[in-house]
């Protein structure tokens, strides 16, 4: 016996009063109730820049003066050498363990 699949009808994506009721709502719904992935495409926000989130770190001022002249030898500021050392480190290790 053939099994007869049809194609259920998309569920309406309700009106949110703010960002956390939205978030609320899709940390608990099923997305595909609400979207057909099939008809999506990749989309691309070359302006957008990635949220940031500000974080306290103690570090020895022996290094952070180290940090601090090799990123004035690169004209940088110590703080985007940080991060460009981090996630250089970060890429390294997720290629080793992959």
């Amino acid at each position: 016996m053939k099994e007869e699949h049809t194609m259920s009808k998309l569920k309406n994506i309700p009106k949110f009063k703010s960002e956390d009721e939205e978030r609320e709502f899709w940390a608990k719904a099923n997305s595909t109730d609400y979207v057909d992935w099939k008809k999506s495409e990749p989309v691309s926000f070359p302006k957008l820049k990635p949220s940031t989130k500000t974080i306290s770190l103690r570090l020895p001022e022996s290094i952070l003066n180290e940090i601090k002249m090799i990123a004035n030898k690169r004209d940088v500021p110590y703080q985007s050498l940080i991060k460009i050392f981090l996630k250089e480190r970060i890429d390294q290790e997720l290629k080793q363990s992959a």
